[in-house]
C-alpha cells in the first residue's frame, strides 16, 4: 500500500480494496474497482457493504470539496442493490450532488458494470445510493493538514 498514492491519502479503506479515482471535484467524483476476492461475499459477487463504502467515500469527498474543504460526516445512507457484480467485473462509480446546501448536502452515487455486445457497450446498474451529509464539523488536531492534501490531489486530477 503506497501511502503517497491519491487513493490512500483521500480514502485508505477504498485504496485497500483497489479503488482508483478518476475525477474529483465539487460536482462529480468518479472511479473504478475490479471485483476481487477482497471485496466479494462468499458467492463471489461484490459485497453490498463494499458498495456502501464506495457510496460513502465518494459522496464524502465531493461534499467536502463542495463545502470549501470543510469536514463532513455522513448522517444517512440509502442504497438499492439492483444486480450483482461478479468476481472479475470492473465496477464504475459516479457521484454527484443532488443538493449542496451550506450545512446539509445530498449526493447520488451510482455503480455499474459494462457488457459489450457486437453493436455497443451497455451499462448495467449494480446499485444506486443517496448519501446525506452534515458539513462543517471541526477538524481534529491530528488531521489539520488533510484539507491541504485533498486540495493538492484535486489540482492534479
Amino acid at each position: 500500500m503506497d501511502p503517497k498514492s491519491p487513493e490512500f491519502i483521500v480514502d485508505p479503506p477504498l485504496h485497500s480494496l483497489g479503488f482508483v479515482f478518476e475525477e474529483i471535484s465539487a460536482t462529480r467524483v468518479s472511479g473504478r474497482l475490479t471485483v476481487t476476492d477482497k471485496c466479494c461475499q462468499p458467492f463471489k459477487v461484490l459485497h453490498g457493504g463494499v458498495s456502501a463504502l464506495i457510496a460513502e467515500g465518494l459522496a464524502s469527498l465531493g461534499a467536502g470539496i463542495a463545502s470549501g474543504y470543510r469536514r463532513v460526516a455522513g448522517i444517512h445512507l440509502s442504497i438499492h442493490h439492483i444486480r450483482p457484480a461478479a468476481l472479475g467485473n470492473f465496477v464504475f462509480a459516479e457521484s454527484f450532488p443532488v443538493s449542496a446546501g451550506k450545512n446539509i448536502q445530498v449526493w447520488e452515487v451510482r455503480l455499474w458494470i459494462t457488457k459489450k455486445t457486437e453493436e455497443q457497450e451497455k451499462k448495467i446498474m449494480v446499485s444506486t445510493s443517496r448519501v446525506t451529509l452534515f458539513c462543517g464539523l471541526p477538524i481534529p488536531d491530528h488531521a489539520k493538514g488533510t484539507p491541504e492534501k485533498v486540495k493538492k490531489l484535486v489540482s492534479k486530477l
